[in-house]
């Protein structure tokens, strides 16, 4: 059952942004008023600018129909994202919706480093075969296409909702992808397939802990992007037993982690018999977040 919103004696922005926003905090929003500008911005199609010079002008009956339908999705924490059906991801609006995990700000720094280490080892300009393991919204391998578009990117998911969003993403962005269906790096492995790079950012959330998430990650993004077993490392430990097999004689492999989780992944790397070095890079709170293994 849904709380009613009384939207009768609204008929300014600005009102309707305080009756939005009293309402998410009741449901317990974490920042009630900027949810609600961003929600009425999305409601009228208007930049920060527009709405914040437009505040005492009056809202029409539709809009605040509109805004109502989102305030209630919202009640019921479905993530922004996905009422939206877009997270910006490395300076690009990529297509999300229920079915695949929304891009996060952290994963950036996986795509830097993956660049900053690829500078390191080959010339600009190297064609290079890289492999995206666990596609997603596409925002990481779409990015790195698009950043080196001389690269000839592949990416597999499990999850067909996956491929087909990661799809649109790649089309509308104009990315050239191979997309390819399977458990992990099994396809490749399949194929005989070698490759360069290797960039992941696998589900690597312990199973127990995913029943404690937010009810807005919980309850709404897909488990299969979430859980990574036991102790999160499942994937990892899957990836890393693959190496061997997977990578040219000059390589880099580069992992997104979870908390706590840097020192086993660098473990793993290293115990795979391939990689020369490793280093941890820290994500903007200081949680080391991305692990990098070189093969020279």
């Amino acid at each position: 059952m849904h709380t009613q919103l009384d939207w009768s004696d609204v008929t300014t922005i600005r009102e309707a942004q305080v009756r939005a926003s009293s309402f998410l905090r009741e449901k317990g929003a974490k920042d009630p008023l900027f949810e609600a500008e961003l929600m009425i911005r999305h409601c009228l199609g208007w930049d920060r600018t527009r709405y914040l010079i437009s505040m005492a002008e009056p809202i029409l009956a539709e809009t605040l129909a509109k805004l109502d339908e989102l305030c209630q999705r919202r009640s019921r924490h479905e993530p922004l994202q996905y009422m939206f059906g877009e997270q910006e991801f490395f300076g690009r609006a990529f297509t999300v919706r229920p079915g695949v995990l929304i891009p996060r700000p952290e994963t950036e720094i996986l795509v830097e480093q993956v660049l900053i280490a690829a500078a390191d080892i080959w010339p600009e300009n190297e064609a290079l075969a890289v492999a995206d393991i666990g596609t997603g919204s596409g925002a990481i391998c779409i990015t790195l296409a698009l950043e080196k578009p001389h690269w000839q990117v592949t990416t597999v998911d499990l999850s067909p909702d996956a491929i087909a969003v990661a799809r649109e993403n790649a089309e509308r962005l104009g990315a050239a992808v191979r997309f390819l269906q399977g458990d992990l790096v099994q396809p490749l492995l399949a194929a005989g397939e070698k490759v360069d790079i290797l960039v992941s950012n696998p589900p690597y959330i312990p199973s127990r802990d995913v029943d404690e998430l937010d009810e807005e990650v919980r309850l709404h993004e897909p488990r299969l992007a979430l859980d990574g077993g036991d102790d999160g490392l499942d994937c990892y430990r899957r990836l890393c037993e693959a190496l061997p097999a997977l990578l040219k004689e000059q390589a880099v492999v580069a992992f997104e982690v979870g908390i706590h989780q840097a020192r086993d992944v660098a473990a793993l790397m290293r115990a795979s018999g391939v990689i020369e070095q490793v280093w941890i890079v820290p994500d903007l709170a200081g949680i080391e977040r991305v692990v990098i293994g070189v093969r020279r």
